[in-house]
């Protein structure tokens, strides 16, 4: 079965660097694209960014633009995002997505507080 499990969040001051990674198994995961989305405490969970199959293709968030990378290894089945300059407003739960699929990770939490 398509699993998606996220790690790397945690707590970082204003200012810092995380990066998030998502493995996945279950499915050949070259084939798909994949999206980050995160959910604030009290808001709708939001498009983050996105990669395509091929990983020629990538978008993101303007409230992300510049300051984060999403990238693949398909070698490991996984993706990643690469967040820096982060700040309070960052904070959520960041999810991984299967592109055009409705299989989500469970999320990991990324707390920006000094």
């Amino acid at each position: 079965q398509v699993q998606l499990v996220e790690s790397g969040g945690g707590l970082v001051q204003p200012g810092g660097s995380l990066r998030l990674s998502c493995a996945a198994s279950g499915f050949t995961f070259s084939n798909y694209g994949m999206s980050w989305f995160r959910q604030a405490p009290g808001k709708e969970r939001e498009l983050v960014a996105s990669i395509t199959s091929d990983g020629n293709s990538r978008n993101y968030a303007d409230s992300v633009k510049g300051r984060s990378t999403i990238s693949r290894n398909d070698d490991k089945s996984t993706m990643y995002l690469q967040m820096n300059s982060l700040k309070p407003e960052d904070t959520a739960v960041y999810y991984c997505k299967r592109t055009y699929s409705n299989y989500w990770g469970k999320g990991t939490l990324v707390t920006v507080s000094s």
